[in-house]
């Protein structure tokens, strides 16, 4: 494995890893820990930011506020995290253009890497100085997303096409239904986040009913309103439960859409003895998708279990550009 295919490698699992540990901070409220960026409170470490973290523990009276020493690492590992993360990318692009020859591929997908995870460390910074706004914490989650699925179509590029490419049959439809998937699939994951962002996850206890009823009642004014601060409306009244209801099921009412969607593709994938193994791969990780999802409502979002779902639906992400890649012909090579 040459060293470029190895760094590009090693980039997209420290990424996904990366989306889990971004969820762990944010479901366990560490997203103010350091309320100041790109230190704590200006200094490198919580460690060094002590005396600053006892005073604010000391003025929202104790430890189950926003800040804490605890909340301050989680918030900082994150952070050191993705610095990494960025100086990989940069080392991506740097070898991008340096092999370009030699891979005898465009360097501009490294390039375009580059200015988004460029773009996601200002929405990073953005998260914590406008105090966690549901669009800038779900754009933060997004840019993520985004990130990984490029790195994914960039490492799938230095595979052998007899690795990655399946012969298949009715390639045009195929390529539509893999398409059709993988906008679903992205589609539901904004939706996931905003249902994390405005922290909906918990407002309907109950599985299929939603507070008893097939259809509960739900306020849809407030509910997708971009510009407004966190837990509350535009005008900036409290956003009531019904307008964090309709947040929430309409989250569930995607995951039957893109179970439909990609239970066709499956079909379709199952049906061609070239793509059978594709065909597994979407069910399975669907299905844990699915599992986890309705697992985060009956048991009551446990910490372990919500953090796997985000990293369910980044694998989903995965998925669904593998196929997308592997039905796509050898007409990627040249892009």
């Amino acid at each position: 494995m040459s060293s470029y295919k190895r760094l590009v490698a090693f980039t997209t699992v420290l990424t996904f890893l990366l989306i889990m540990l971004g969820a762990f901070v944010r479901l366990t409220d560490a997203g103010l820990g350091c309320p100041d960026w790109p230190g704590c409170y200006g200094k490198l470490t919580p460690t060094h930011a002590a005396e600053e973290i006892a005073l604010a523990v000391q003025i929202q009276g104790g430890d189950h506020g926003p800040v804490s020493i605890p909340k301050a690492w989680k918030e900082m590992v994150h952070r050191y995290v993705a610095t990494f993360l960025g100086i990989l990318i940069i080392g991506i692009m740097v070898m991008a253009w340096k092999k370009r020859s030699e891979l005898k591929q465009s360097p501009a997908l490294a390039t375009w890497l580059f200015f988004a995870v460029c773009l996601q460390g200002a929405f990073g910074a953005w998260t914590v100085t406008l105090l966690l706004k549901p669009a800038i914490v779900t754009g933060h989650l997004i840019g993520g997303m985004t990130i990984l699925g490029m790195l994914t179509w960039l490492w799938l590029r230095q595979t052998s096409p007899a690795r990655t490419v399946a012969s298949v049959q009715n390639a045009s439809r195929l390529r539509l239904l893999a398409r059709v998937g993988l906008l679903a699939v992205i589609a539901q994951i904004i939706l996931g986040g905003w249902v994390s962002t405005n922290y909906a996850a918990v407002v309907c206890t109950d599985f299929p009913t939603c507070h008893g009823s097939m259809w509960p009642n739900m306020e849809f004014d407030h509910a997708f309103h971009i510009v407004r601060e966190l837990g509350e409306t535009a005008d900036g009244e409290i956003l009531n439960v019904a307008s964090l209801t309709a947040i929430h099921f309409i989250h569930r009412l995607g995951a039957l859409v893109v179970t439909a969607i990609l239970a066709f593709l499956v079909f379709a994938l199952w049906r061609n003895p070239g793509s059978k193994p594709l065909a597994v791969k979407v069910a399975a990780v669907l299905g844990l998708q699915i599992a986890m999802g309705i697992g985060n409502v009956v048991f009551q979002l446990p910490l372990w279990l919500a953090v796997a779902h985000n990293g369910g639906a980044a694998l989903l992400l995965v998925t669904l550009i593998l196929v997308n890649y592997r039905v796509a012909g050898n007409r990627h090579r040249i892009s």
